[in-house]
């Protein structure tokens, strides 16, 4: 219980984002699963005789899994989430006048 207080505010940033990204921020290490066609396919040639038949592989086969690539939803919302904008639960909060 000590480290979930401790980690409260880490653990709800996620909250702190439009709704449309959550689901793209769950996923687990996209950057990862974007490589693991690569790696897989490298693996199991045992080299590519040359480094430059290596790269060629390696972006054939980047290229390839681009087609699967989801879209990102929200991404309207993007431009607000660089600039700063506040989201409390997924639902942007406009600044209240004093």
């Amino acid at each position: 219980v000590a480290k979930l207080v401790k980690d409260r505010d880490a653990l709800l940033s996620f909250y702190d984002y439009p709704a449309e990204h959550w689901k793209h921020i769950r996923t687990s290490n996209p950057i990862e699963s974007t490589f693991a066609t690569v790696r897989h396919r490298t693996k199991r040639t045992k080299g590519c005789l040359s480094r430059k038949t290596g790269l060629a592989m390696a972006f054939k086969l980047m290229m390839s899994a681009q087609q699967k690539w989801r879209k990102l939803d929200g991404q309207n919302r993007l431009p607000e989430v660089i600039s700063g904008v506040e989201f409390r639960d997924g639902v942007r909060q406009f600044p209240t006048a004093a």
